[in-house]
C-alpha cells in the first residue's frame, strides 16, 4: 500500500509524482523493508531534484498470511485504522520528505493487522479542506466522517468521508486534491 502528494502543481509536479512513483515502487519490490525503500528512493530523487521538488509518503508492506504491515512515512499524513469498531488515527514515526535532503533516513514500524481491520490513508487535501469561513475540516471530523459507518465496505467509506468533507466545503474553493484509500484486511 502506497500513498504520497507532491509538493507543487502541474505538469512538472505531474512528472515528478510519477517519477517517485516508479522508483519507490521498484525498490518495495525487492523485499526490503519499507524504510530501506524509502532511503534508496530518497536517494535517487535527491541525485535528480533539479527543481527541488519532495513527496510527502507513507507505505505499507502487508505480509497477507499474518496480517503484519511493515511501514515508514516519509513527511506524510498519519493512517487511520479499523480495529474493534471504530477509526482511530495511528500516531507513526514521520521521517524528512522524499526529495528533500539526500542525508535523510527512514524508520520501520509495524502495524498488525486482525480479521476484519481496516487502513484508511490520504493525502492533505482532506484534513486541509476548508469551508467558507476558512475553517480546516480537521482529522478530528475526518475521524468522526470515518466511523459514521465503520463497518462499511471500504468503497462506501470513501464516500462518506468524500460527502462529509463536500458537505462542510460547501462552495468554497478548494486549492488542494483529496486522495484516499482503505483497504480491509480479511484475514489469513
Amino acid at each position: 500500500m502506497w500513498i504520497a502528494d507532491v509538493s507543487c502543481k502541474g505538469v512538472p509536479a505531474a512528472l515528478f509524482m510519477m517519477i517517485s512513483k516508479t522508483v519507490v515502487q521498484n525498490f518495495a519490490m525487492l523485499g526490503i523493508s519499507a524504510a530501506e525503500a524509502l532511503n534508496k528512493a530518497n536517494e535517487a530523487l535527491c541525485a535528480q531534484n533539479k527543481m527541488e521538488m519532495f513527496v510527502t509518503t507513507w507505505i505499507g508492506i502487508l505480509e497477507i498470511s499474518t496480517g503484519r504491515m511493515n511501514c515508514s512515512n516519509a513527511g506524510h499524513e498519519y493512517p487511520a485504522i479499523y480495529h474493534d469498531g471504530k477509526f482511530e488515527l495511528f500516531i507513526d514515526k514521520h521521517g524528512l520528505v522524499l526529495g528533500g535532503m539526500d542525508m535523510a533516513k527512514y524508520r520501520d514500524y509495524e502495524i498488525v493487522l486482525e480479521k476484519g481491520d481496516k487502513i484508511f490513508v490520504y493525502t492533505d487535501g482532506v484534513p486541509e479542506a476548508t469551508n467558507a469561513n476558512k475553517e480546516l475540516f480537521g482529522t478530528d471530523r475526518m475521524i468522526e466522517a470515518l466511523n459514521t459507518d465503520a463497518d462499511a465496505v471500504p468503497k462506501d467509506i470513501l464516500r462518506n468521508v468524500r460527502a462529509t468533507v463536500d458537505e462542510f466545503v460547501g462552495n468554497a474553493e478548494q486549492f488542494d486534491d483529496l486522495t484516499m484509500v482503505c483497504v480491509h484486511y480479511r484475514g489469513y
